[in-house]
């Protein structure tokens, strides 16, 4: 009888704690395309409002020192979304399709993040997730590349980098991978602005997976040109001018989509239980769309802070605390280990990824940084941060070091100061290289020209008042 009663208590404190497990959060990662690294209210902006995501930052943790993989859109999101180093299966230089070969299809077609590599959308499915993917792809426009046969249930959005806001009048009149798409090839134009018909497809799909753990990859295509604002912002930011003024209106509406999802979620009563995560691909082209990236030198397509650290906003009530920031350096790549981690998941099972799992880091369950050592590379430039010391190597010039802990914006090079440290970091540089294949494909000589030239005009970071 003893050992009954015990055995029934045993059982009793299993079914207690299993109650006490909570369910698999779902996930949401609002990504915006483009935007500026100052032009954010949780970074200080005062020109720039983003009300919702100021939310959003003080619901969770704010990080702080947050970079993606690549300078521009198609690697940043090949490294994100695969979990690894884009070099590492040869996604190094351009953007797909190839802006190298606006006269070959069959060219523009080979190109995409290769069919063999695992997704972000293919981790949450093998965890039971209903995915979906809205707005931007640019993982390569051939049917092979296609969101529905790499991961994801659902797609609503472009297969292409770039297109309008508003519905084009004659689509034939425009490149295929740019019309908007429903599941696959399923073509046909939205009506009004494009930011508020992502937010609304999201919402929609969000209120059909309530009772099931979903996860939305919500790729906004602004503030990426062309320069094209919701006509009922019209009247704001009178302050403004230009370019600038319609980034301030094209973000404000974004900020807008934002918080309708997560108003969506609140709704629902799933917010507890829902993680949401906010970055965006690589730093603002500020000549391009008028963002800027104070208080960091560099634009997008530069290996500057300014083309490679972005925001970053991770929020889970139920799980993370509030109001708080975290500064150790953490990169897009952690992003598949932790969603994996948190939807049950052991991170440490997953071969040949390159990130790692945040959430001991985050709940201070584990000191020291997720990364002591970080690479970026395109064609022969390259830059390495280990520990605060970060190096930068041209192909034209001699390499630059500076100490990120006392000059964030780079100003002050110091490779003359340490020659010993700087060929230590070469040689770290060098080691990982040889990890990597070679790019499959090239870049165009007038683009790398444009790269080094931005470079250097962009070297000191813009004024706060810009």
């Amino acid at each position: 009888m003893k050992m009954i009663i015990a055995m029934f208590f045993v059982v009793l404190g299993s079914v207690a704690a299993l109650a006490d497990t909570p369910a698999k959060p779902n996930i949401v990662l609002l990504f915006a395309d483009d935007a500026g690294y100052g032009d954010f209210g949780f970074h200080g902006s005062h020109h720039f409002k983003t009300p919702h995501l100021d939310k959003l930052a003080k619901s969770g943790i704010r990080l702080s020192q947050f970079y993606v993989t690549g300078a521009t859109c198609g690697p940043s999101r090949a490294g994100m979304l695969s979990g690894r180093y884009q070099q590492r299966f040869g996604y190094e230089e351009i953007n797909v399709p190839g802006i190298m070969s606006p006269h070959s299809k069959l060219l523009d077609d080979e190109m995409g993040l290769p069919t063999d590599i695992k997704m972000m959308g293919n981790y949450l499915q093998d965890l039971g997730y209903r995915t979906a993917v809205f707005g931007k792809w640019h993982m390569g426009v051939a049917d092979r590349y296609h969101p529905l046969r790499r991961g994801f249930d659902e797609f609503y959005g472009f297969r292409g980098g770039a297109r309008s806001f508003f519905a084009y009048p004659d689509p034939s009149r425009t490149a295929h991978e740019n019309w908007m798409e429903r599941g696959f090839e399923n073509y046909q134009e939205h009506e009004g602005y494009l930011t508020n018909v992502l937010a609304d497809e999201t919402c929609e799909f969000i209120q059909r997976n309530k009772d099931n753990p979903f996860f939305a990859y919500v790729s906004f295509n602004a503030v990426h040109t062309p320069m094209e604002a919701d006509p009922q912002d019209k009247d704001t930011f009178p302050h403004l001018q230009g370019d600038r003024r319609i980034a301030a209106q094209m973000m404000l509406s974004m900020d807008r989509a934002c918080g309708q999802i997560m108003d969506k979620i609140e709704k629902l009563g799933l917010r507890e239980n829902t993680m949401v995560v906010f970055s965006n691909d690589n730093g603002g082209p500020m000549d391009k769309n008028g963002s800027s990236n104070y208080p960091l030198a560099g634009v997008k397509a530069t290996q500057l802070e300014g083309g490679i650290r972005v925001p970053g906003i991770i929020s889970w009530p139920g799980a993370l605390k509030a109001d708080a920031v975290y500064d150790a350096p953490t990169i897009t790549l952690d992003l598949i280990p932790t969603f994996v981690a948190a939807g049950g998941g052991d991170p440490a099972a997953l071969e040949g990824l390159d990130g790692v799992n945040l959430l001991p880091y985050l709940r201070g369950e584990k000191s020291g940084r997720p990364h002591q050592t970080l690479h970026w590379k395109m064609e022969t430039r390259g830059a390495i941060r280990h520990g605060d010391w970060k190096l930068l190597r041209y192909p034209d010039r001699p390499a630059e070091l500076f100490d990120l802990a006392k000059d964030p914006a780079e100003q002050n090079d110091l490779a003359a100061v340490h020659p010993e440290l700087v060929r230590e970091l070469f040689k770290k540089h060098f080691a990982w290289e040889l990890e990597l294949q070679r790019p499959l494909f090239m870049l165009r000589r007038a683009e790398e020209g444009w790269s080094a030239r931005r470079a250097t005009e962009f070297r000191k970071p813009p004024t706060k008042d810009y």
